[in-house]
């Protein structure tokens, strides 16, 4: 085994732990970033370009007829290859965190349609199932298996939000483990049917499953229940007559004490797989490697690879399968002091490069892997599925359309968890909701003051009829800080001010003049 770090350009925040990764033609897409798509790359989906050890990221794009495919974090995901050609193949893609923490319980089909030498354009097709249909999850399997000329897609494991009827206010954002059911889906028929079966007890997630013909073996995995990572080892067998389909579980003895782990695919029947977790506060270091032949599972310690200071000290790690032996692994940029968006890369290639050679397998690798970021509810445990066939290093897309993140805008100052305020004391790890509105993240409300600003509801103070009333009118709002100031810049209101009119000058009174015989005449008849 080989290790190299892998520099990255402008953009490995964008590589989040929760991201998977899809195989069309020999190029490898990048899926699941950690917030919603800008204006740079609205489809979310990128072209992972590594050259000469250099990681770039490619905008892909997507058909007029696609529905719209969030970036989902952490989903079940698999490939389904065509009956009429071994060449076509789509993948399949069932739940996952939306970037507002929400839950996803829809199944999307993504597709190549067109290809050139700058550009790639996909297909998603979101599809509609009845019957069992699963509940919105994280951190489950899904695989194909193939029984008497027929197909159907196997789903299993993973985690939830807490039933609403079951909510406390200190514990309502917490996740439970699903049950242990096991979901037959005919996408030809758009049917679910759900199995539970005496051998599986408790939940299960994080999980490794490995499906070849009817057979799919689960390996390790994390109880949330009872915060164990036992050495499981299931072997469902599916059989699909013509009737109802046959379901089996086998317990084997021989498994591993693991969560979050990777594998990659070496030959036709040898896997490898990496990484994982023994415990909360305990990386994984130890590699496996696993053999498939003849309906038998055989799982082998392997030399493990001579790891950095940087990888044995961090706290987390995450990663995934880049096909044909090659991981790509990746630990906090924080662990080397410095932003802590920027995480470093490593890839990890388990086989040599005399038999690196194309070689087709219907082997399905599915493994939950990365760790959850410090930001969700859970460490260290979130899922990631993998299958693919082809290097990572073999692109010839011209680089004139590399993503270049620094022209986008902040998306840490618009989250949910943000200071809003200087008395704001809204976090992430003891926020429970204050209206009846609210579910998994704070209300909040624009301050129209300047450019505009979030800020939440409960640091302004403001009663919930008066959050309805202005979500609902179509009328600015100021927050606490800003209120005053406002005020003080408003132009005062015009006052119309009456017409006075003049008022009239006083006319002089007219004198009479007299003369000076009738003066005399009344002044003796004053003095009489």
């Amino acid at each position: 085994m080989s290790l190299q770090m892998v520099s990255t350009v402008s953009n490995s925040s964008l590589l989040q732990p929760g991201f998977s990764l899809l195989n069309f033609d020999g190029h490898v897409f990048f899926f699941g970033q950690k917030g919603w798509p800008k204006r740079s790359c609205p489809t979310g989906v990128f072209l992972l370009d590594i050259k000469q050890n250099e990681l770039k990221m490619k905008p892909a794009f997507f058909s007029k007829d696609s529905c719209y495919l969030p970036p989902l974090r952490y989903p079940a995901l698999c490939m389904l290859r065509s009956h009429a050609r071994a060449d076509e193949y789509q993948y399949i893609i069932h739940g996952g965190k939306t970037p507002n923490n929400d839950l996803s319980d829809k199944i999307y089909f993504m597709s190549l349609v067109s290809k050139t030498s700058k550009k790639m354009t996909f297909q998603c097709i979101e599809k509609d199932l009845g019957g069992d249909v699963p509940e919105a999850r994280y951190g489950h399997t899904i695989n194909v298996v193939h029984s008497r000329g027929k197909s159907m897609s196997v789903l299993f494991g993973g985690r939830s939000y807490t039933p609403l009827a079951q909510r406390t206010t200190e514990k309502w954002n917490s996740v439970v483990d699903c049950l242990p059911s096991v979901f037959l889906i005919d996408f030809e028929f758009g049917c679910c049917t759900s199995y539970i079966l005496p051998e599986l007890q408790d939940g299960l997630s994080f999980h490794v499953s490995l499906a070849r013909d009817d057979t799919i073996y689960i390996l390790g995995g994390h109880s949330l229940q009872n915060n164990t990572r036992l050495p499981n080892l299931y072997k469902l067998k599916i059989d699909l007559p013509l009737g109802s389909p046959a379901v089996t579980c086998t317990i084997l003895p021989g498994g591993l004490s693991v969560s979050s782990a990777i594998v990659t695919q070496i030959s036709d029947t040898e896997f490898v797989l990496v990484g994982g977790y023994h415990s909360d506060n305990q990386k994984r270091l130890v590699c496996n490697t696993i053999v498939l032949e003849d309906s038998k599972i055989e799982i082998v310690e392997s030399v493990s690879p001579e790891w950095t200071p940087d990888i044995k000290h961090c706290r987390m790690w995450f990663g995934c399968d880049m096909g044909k032996g090659s991981v790509l692994l990746g630990i906090p940029g924080a662990n080397k002091q410095l932003i802590p968006d920027a995480n470093y890369f490593y890839i990890l290639r388990c086989k040599g490069a005399e038999e690196d050679k194309e070689e087709e397998s219907i082997t399905q690798i599915c493994s939950q892997t990365s760790s959850e970021d410090p930001g969700d509810s859970t460490p260290f445990e979130d899922s990631e599925e993998f299958c693919f066939s082809a290097e990572a290093n073999s692109f010839d897309v011209d680089d004139a359309d590399t993503y270049n993140e620094d022209d986008e805008e902040d998306e840490s100052e618009t989250g949910y968890w943000i200071t809003c305020c200087e008395s704001c004391n809204i976090d992430i790890n003891t926020w429970v909701p204050f209206y009846s509105t609210e579910l998994n993240k704070p209300a909040m409300i624009l301050c129209s003051s300047g450019a505009g600003h979030w800020v939440h509801a409960q640091c302004m103070d403001l009663s919930e009829t008066m959050l309805l009333r202005l979500s609902e009118a179509n009328v600015k709002y100021f927050c606490n800080k800003h209120v005053d100031l406002n005020k003080g810049l408003q132009t005062p209101q015009k006052v119309v001010c009456l017409k006075k009119q003049p008022m009239k000058p006083l006319r002089k009174k007219k004198t009479m003049k007299l003369s000076t015989s009738t003066k005399k005449s009344f002044l003796r008849r004053l003095f009489e």
